[in-house]
């Protein structure tokens, strides 16, 4: 199996915008034609930085407008050096001007953006999956795999499956069922731990070292969480080129909202849009609150948590940009909140109410969360919103299990019929 000894092979084709891997806190730089995550002389993160210049006057709206209706037509502002080996099909999903559920809400404009269509797994992770995956096989690997609370497994496993990849994934063994089977079928090993994710990640960080396998939010990590730009990419395209003013989104490693937050800045950078503001807000469960805990306190770290919540899959306790995530909000002028399993499974049972869009409990915390904000005064009422759905509900039917009118079966009579409508 090809490990980390073989990547290198892309040095002859270099990625058209990117400079390097730069690390988050010193700011060093290293190539980035190579599996490498953290930096070497104080061991920060490390993410991709580009070539903005370079860039300016040849990625514009016209040449990101004329690209595929997917996710790639933003592959000049992605870490790819040659063609996608698969997400051909994820990405550009709905951004729904939610006026139902913006006069529940008591608000003037609300629009939901809506991954839980996305392709092939009905999650945003196909994202930042895509790009990880076709990164992987340009540095020469064969097997790839991940840590996950369910929706990154799921998508590692059908990805990989069209890539033709050998796929390890590995979870937390008290995953919802549906999760673990809709894995199992695309051919992936699927690996339960006892234990939560963060039990779950400290084991993926060993076996990417020892076996040497692509393991893609582990050592293609820098690769990996640039796929979720695409999402703010979307969002501000599908607004007619506009920030908006107000995006909440649901926190789980930390991942999406510094990715957002980078693509707004970006889009205003190469002047595809006016730098009228953004502010990015963090909802959590309260069963697993360490960013929303940190922000309510003033604190700029988060302290770990073990998590317990019906949110599995944002579930996370020691989120591993956790603390980039609580500067994006502090920049941008955010928030953070969390809210308990029951406003989760109200706020999922609203928006399937009022806008026929059916979500996992991340997409119920992101949706309750930005209720609550919204009572509290910290989102205008008269300022437009932008909610993050995550997640498909299908995949987790057991929190919705005993919450609505379930009624017996009556017989096959119309007057059987009539005295249940007319109650």
């Amino acid at each position: 199996m090809a490990g980390c000894e073989a990547v290198g092979v892309v040095k002859e084709i270099p990625m058209r915008f990117v400079r390097a891997l730069k690390c988050k806190e010193c700011g060093a730089e290293y190539p980035a034609d190579a599996a490498r995550t953290s930096c070497e002389e104080d061991f920060g993160p490390l993410e991709i930085a580009y070539d903005y210049e370079a860039m300016r006057g040849v990625v514009t709206r016209a040449s990101i407008e004329a690209g595929p209706r997917s996710m790639w037509r933003y592959r000049d502002l992605l870490p790819v050096a040659g063609e996608p080996v698969t997400g051909h099909r994820s990405g550009w999903t709905p951004l729904i001007k939610a006026d139902r559920l913006a006069r529940a809400l008591g608000v003037d404009a609300l629009w939901v953006k809506d991954d839980s269509v996305n392709q092939p797994t009905f999650s945003y992770k196909d994202r930042v999956v895509s790009v990880a995956l076709t990164r992987a096989v340009e540095l020469g690997f064969d097997t790839v795999g991940c840590a996950s609370t369910g929706n990154l497994a799921h998508s590692v496993a059908a990805h990989a499956a069209m890539a033709g990849l050998a796929a390890h994934v590995v979870i937390p063994h008290d995953l919802e069922a549906g999760k673990v089977a809709s894995t199992r079928v695309f051919g992936a090993n699927v690996v339960r731990v006892e234990g939560n994710y963060d039990d779950v990640n400290r084991l993926c960080t060993e076996i990417a070292d020892r076996f040497g396998w692509a393991l893609v939010n582990v050592n293609l990590r820098p690769f990996y969480t640039e796929g979720a730009k695409t999402l703010g990419f979307e969002i501000v395209e599908q607004l007619g080129w506009n920030l908006p003013a107000h995006t909440v989104l649901p926190v789980a490693g930390g991942t999406i909202l510094p990715k957002v937050w980078k693509a707004y800045r970006e889009a205003v950078t190469l002047g595809l849009v006016a730098d009228t503001g953004a502010k990015v807000y963090g909802a959590q469960a309260a069963g697993c609150d360490p960013v929303a805990s940190a922000v309510r306190d003033g604190r700029s770290m988060f302290k770990p948590q073990k998590p317990k919540t019906i949110a599995k899959s944002i579930a996370i306790g020691n989120p591993a940009d956790g603390v980039y995530a609580i500067d994006v909000i502090k920049q941008s002028g955010g928030w953070a909140e969390s809210v308990s399993d029951g406003e989760i499974v109200a706020a999922i049972a609203l928006l399937a109410k009022t806008e026929g869009v059916f979500t996992e409990p991340a997409g119920g915390t992101t949706l309750a969360v930005a209720k609550k904000l919204i009572e509290q005064g910290v989102i205008p009422r008269d300022e437009p919103i932008v909610i993050g759905i995550t997640g498909n509900g299908m995949k987790t039917i057991e929190v919705m299990a005993g919450h609505g009118d379930e009624r017996p079966a009556i017989p096959a009579r119309i007057e059987a019929f009539e005295r249940l409508v007319r109650g």
